[in-house]
Order: C-alpha cells, then sequence, then structure tokens
C-alpha cells in the first residue's frame, strides 16, 4: 500500500513539471524595469567623520525629509542617514537607512546600497571642483529593500528594486523600479 502511494505522489509531482533535461538558459526569463514611484529627499550638509589611505573619505549625510510620489504617495520622515565612503579613486559607496510615512499613515523602512561614480574624467575633475555635472556623466545606482508593516504593502518586500538617482547640493532625486 505505501508503495502505492509513494508511486502516485512521484507521478503527481512530475506530471505537473518538465524533465530538467527539457529547460536551458534561454528558457530564463528577462527581466524588466517596471516604474514604482519617485522620493524627492532633502539633505543636510555632509559631515566628515574621517579620511586616510585605507578608508577613503567616510561622510554622514542627515536626511531631513522630503516627498514621495507615484503608485504610493507620502513624505520622508526626518531622522534618516546616508553612509557614504568616497574611495580615492572618485567611486562613493553608500548606504542609506530611512523611513516613508505614507497619505494613508503606512510607515515604511527603507535600506538602499549603491554606488556613484562619474563617467568622464574631464567631468570628474569639474565635479571635484564642487560644479554641478550634467546628470549624464553620473553612475549613480542602488538596490532597495524594504521593510512595512502593513500587509497592504508587502508586495514590496516580495520583489527586487533598484533605484536611479540624482544628487544635487542640498537633495536626491530617486527613481524606483521593481524588477519583474
Amino acid at each position: 500500500m505505501r508503495k502505492g502511494i509513494f508511486i502516485a505522489t512521484f507521478a503527481m509531482i512530475f506530471s505537473f513539471g518538465l524533465a530538467a533535461a527539457e529547460i536551458s538558459a534561454k528558457d530564463i526569463k528577462e527581466p524588466k524595469l517596471e516604474f514604482g514611484f519617485m522620493i524627492d529627499i532633502e539633505v543636510d550638509k555632509p559631515l566628515t567623520v574621517g579620511k586616510d589611505d585605507e578608508h577613503g573619505l567616510r561622510r554622514l549625510i542627515y536626511i531631513k525629509g522630503g516627498k514621495v510620489s507615484g503608485k504610493i504617495n507620502g513624505e520622508v520622515l526626518p531622522y534618516g542617514v546616508d553612509s557614504q565612503v568616497v574611495r580615492p579613486d572618485g567611486l562613493t559607496e553608500l548606504v542609506a537607512r530611512y523611513a516613508i510615512k505614507l497619505d494613508d499613515g503606512a510607515q515604511i523602512y527603507i535600506d538602499n546600497d549603491g554606488i556613484r561614480h562619474i563617467t568622464d574624467p574631464e567631468v570628474a575633475k569639474e565635479a571635484a571642483k564642487g560644479k554641478i555635472v550634467d546628470p549624464k556623466y553620473v553612475y549613480f545606482a542602488t538596490t532597495t529593500k524594504f521593510e512595512t508593516y502593513d500587509p497592504k504593502y508587502k508586495w514590496m518586500e516580495r520583489a527586487i528594486w533598484v533605484c536611479y538617482a540624482v544628487r544635487l547640493p542640498d537633495k536626491v532625486l530617486l527613481r524606483f523600479y521593481e524588477v519583474k
């Protein structure tokens, strides 16, 4: 009897799927980005923590507030921080942690990790002098994780998100995309 149940269960499991030999890399889904929302974050002036040849330049940037718009709408809450290391070669590693409050009262914690660098050496020299440069010369991308306590927004936790951004003297403009 047990042998019959095992065979029936085994047959049922494999009747819904393909044999491994039938699947190849060409069957892997092509990722697509779907726009989700934007955030305009207001930031304070960077606080330099330290600088040396081993670590680079460490700075912290206080997140003061901002606006959320798109599939979700609301505000950026104060007390967030963007922690950055600027390496000697100009690559900036960034880790931003902050929270948003949506128009319906739900709050979402955001964990944004990424890099920023200027792609053209001549433009990098201008930026080093403190000039604002055309965003087309700046690679600024992050991966984003969300933490929410409202079941209505759990879908945000169950996907991979990427973000492209632009840094200005007193704000950061971000566009978030869900990988589909």
